[in-house]
């Protein structure tokens, strides 16, 4: 069974570990090794991890078993939407994906945004998986843009976003 808690520190070589595998395995058909490695060098870093789990308001949660991660997610206030909470990681291993891994930890950080009115997040068109999972959680495209995640990365992505209660 698995726990959503907060990461530390600890978790992060771990963490960098899973994203890369669940990177490979979802987007290696889609962009490339070359590309993957790109982008999870960049993003996926001990390094790129340590300042998401040091910033201010924010949240980074991973599902832990007591000896294995299963999967991590983290999300933070927009600097520059108002009211806004954006998911910018949401991954489970792929052995442990469409067990309900994905909802706790969703549903963890849905909830670490009080002032939040809305929460936004960027995902792949063609992730299937990951577009109906969070199609079933309540969210509607609202735009589209050419670089997902950050001005360099060259990856399409649908902008999706949902109330919150």
């Amino acid at each position: 069974m698995f726990f959503v808690r907060t990461a530390g520190e600890r978790d992060l070589e771990k963490v960098r570990v899973l994203l890369t595998e669940t990177w490979h395995a979802t987007y290696d058909t889609l962009y490339g090794v070359d590309k993957v490695n790109e982008l999870t060098a960049r993003w996926h870093s001990v390094d790129a991890l340590t300042k998401r789990l040091q910033r201010k308001n924010a949240e980074f949660v991973v599902a832990d078993n007591g000896s294995e991660l299963a999967g991590m997610g983290y999300a933070a206030m927009s600097d520059t939407l108002a009211k806004t909470a954006v998911l910018h990681q949401l991954y489970v291993l792929p052995k442990y994906q469409r067990q309900g891994i994905g909802r706790d930890m969703f549903a963890e950080l849905e909830t670490c945004f009080p002032d939040a009115e809305r929460m936004r997040l960027e995902v792949e068109p063609q992730n299937l998986h990951a577009l109906a999972f969070y199609r079933a959680h309540g969210f509607a495209e609202v735009g589209k843009t050419a670089n997902c995640g950050d001005e360099l990365s060259g990856v399409p992505a649908l902008i999706l976003e949902k109330r919150l209660s």
